[in-house]
């Protein structure tokens, strides 16, 4: 069964307004129907469907071929390093990515908060987790 996904629910999936979803769906390029208590609902599939292909993501600044399909352009916010190590933190949209590498490196990438950059995450790894309850 395809879950129903009410308006602001969706509106925090996608990373907009409440509004602009409802603008969406009275515009006729988001279909929704009434709930079990008269809301407007969006079925997952579809708002799935409309997700991945409205997606726009920034431009990568860099230009550069790759294997790796997940690519976060972000800024710089934190660089937190010692004399090895170092702790870099990015805000790529809503999401905050760390990446761990040695300082040598940050300071070769002149990573410094403030600045555009781009994550790459190519793993063999990757949990997906549900709310509990599920089996």
């Amino acid at each position: 069964m395809v879950p129903a996904i009410r308006v602001k629910d969706a509106a925090a999936l996608l990373g907009v307004s409440d509004d602009t979803v409802r603008r969406w769906i009275d515009g006729g390029s988001l279909p929704s129907f009434k709930d079990d208590s008269g809301r407007k609902a969006i079925a997952g599939d579809v708002l799935a469907e409309f997700a991945r292909d409205h997606a726009c993501p920034p431009p990568d600044p860099l230009g550069v071929g790759s294997s790796a399909r997940n690519r976060f352009t972000g800024l710089v916010t934190r660089v937190t390093a010692d004399r090895v190590m170092c702790e870099v933190q990015m805000q790529c949209g809503p999401f905050t990515v760390v990446s761990l590498m040695s300082t040598e490196s940050a300071q070769q990438l002149g990573l410094q908060p403030g600045v555009v950059a781009v994550a790459v995450v190519k793993a063999t790894t990757v949990i997906v987790e549900t709310p509990g309850g599920r089996s």
